[in-house]
C-alpha cells in the first residue's frame, strides 16, 4: 500500500509477510520533513494498526535516511516563524509543534518495535526520529548529527529526552551541544545505535532484524516493548509490578501453548496473529 503522491513527498509502506517498510520519499531534499512526511507517519501508523504487522523498519528514499525539519522560508510550515522568531511570539512554533509531535509520536509509539535502518545522513529531526525508534541499524558511512543549536535552535521531537534515556545525560550532552557529525562506528560505541550494517546494507540488515523479531510470540513481543519502553520512567517496584501484570495477561492468553509444544517436539514455532 502507498500513500497517494503529494508535491512535497511522501510516505510510502510496502509489506514483506510480518514486516512493513516505511519509506520517506523526498531524495531530492534528503527527505527532510515536510507536512506531507510527518504526516506521512501518522498515517503509516494508521494503516498498520489495521494490519498483523509485527515489526517496522522506517528508511529513507536515496542516499538520506532524512535531514531534518525543512527549514527553507518557502516551505509553508516555516511562514511566519522567523517573524515570531523577531517579535519573541511563542505561538507560531507552539502551533507548529503541535501539529508535528502527534504525528512522530503516534509513529515510533506504534506497539510493535520500531527499527530505524539509517541509511544516509541523519540530521537534526532526522536524528531525532532515529533514536525515538526502539533500534536502529547504520551504514557505517552514514552521518548522525544533532545540528539544531548551530541555527540557534534545539532538538524539539523528543530527541533531547530519548538521547539522553539511550547514552545518559554527558554523552547526550556532548552530541546535542557540539552538534558534531558521529558516524555509525562511533555511534555504536556510544550506544546510540544497535548494529553497524554492512556498506549500502542498512535496510536489508534492519529487515533481517525485524524478521527475527517478527518468528516470535506477537503478543509476547507486544508485551516486552510495552514494558521496554515504560521502564525508564519507573521505579523498582512500579516496573517489576508492571512486567508481572503483562506477563500474566500473555500467559493467559494462550499464546505459550504454541511455543512450548513446539519445544517439546523440537519443532519451530508458529505463532497466530492475535485476534482484534
Amino acid at each position: 500500500m502507498k500513500d497517494e503522491q503529494a508535491p512535497d513527498g511522501k510516505v510510502e509502506v510496502e509489506r514483506r509477510g510480518h514486516v512493513a517498510i516505511v519509506t520517506l520519499c523526498r531524495p531530492e531534499k534528503r527527505n527532510a520533513l515536510s507536512e506531507a512526511l510527518w504526516k506521512g507517519l501518522a498515517t503509516a501508523a494508521q494503516q498498520l494498526a489495521q494490519t498483523p504487522v509485527r515489526a517496522v523498519v522506517v528508511t529513507g528514499e536515496g542516499d538520506a535516511f532524512c535531514a531534518g525539519m525543512d527549514l527553507n522560508p518557502a516551505n509553508p510550515q516555516m511562514s511566519g516563524l522567523a517573524e515570531a522568531a523577531q517579535t519573541h511570539d511563542q505561538a507560531p512554533m507552539r502551533a507548529l509543534l503541535a501539529a508535528l509531535r502527534p504525528s512522530i509520536d503516534a509513529f515510533v509509539g506504534m506497539p510493535v518495535p520500531v527499527i530505524a535502518a539509517v541509511n544516509g545522513l541523519a540530521y537534526g529531526g532526522g536524528a531525532e526520529l532515529a533514536v525515538r525508534c526502539d533500534l536502529r541499524v547504520m551504514d557505517p558511512e552514514a552521518k548522525l548529527c544533532f545540528s539544531e543549536v548551530r541555527l540557534g535552535l534545539m532538538p524539539d521531537m523528543g530527541g533531547c529526552w530519548a538521547l539522553t534515556r539511550l547514552v545518559g545525560p554527558a554523552v547526550a550532552t556532548d552530541l546535542i551541544c557540539t552538534a558534531r557529525k558521529v558516524s555509525g562506528k562511533e555511534a555504536a560505541e556510544l550506544g546510540v545505535v544497535n548494529r553497524v550494517s554492512a556498506p549500502g546494507k542498512a535496510l536489508e540488515e534492519a529487515i533481517e532484524l525485524a524478521e527475527q523479531i517478527a518468528v516470535n510470540g506477537p503478543r509476547a513481543t507486544r508485551a516486552s516493548v510495552a514494558v521496554i519502553r515504560r521502564c525508564p520512567e519507573l521505579e523498582e517496584a512500579q516496573g517489576l509490578a508492571l512486567e508481572r501484570d503483562y506477563a500474566v495477561e500473555l500467559m493467559a492468553s494462550g499464546e505459550c501453548i504454541h511455543g512450548i509444544a513446539a519445544l517439546m517436539s523440537r519443532g519451530e514455532p508458529t505463532f497466530p496473529d492475535p485476534e482484534g
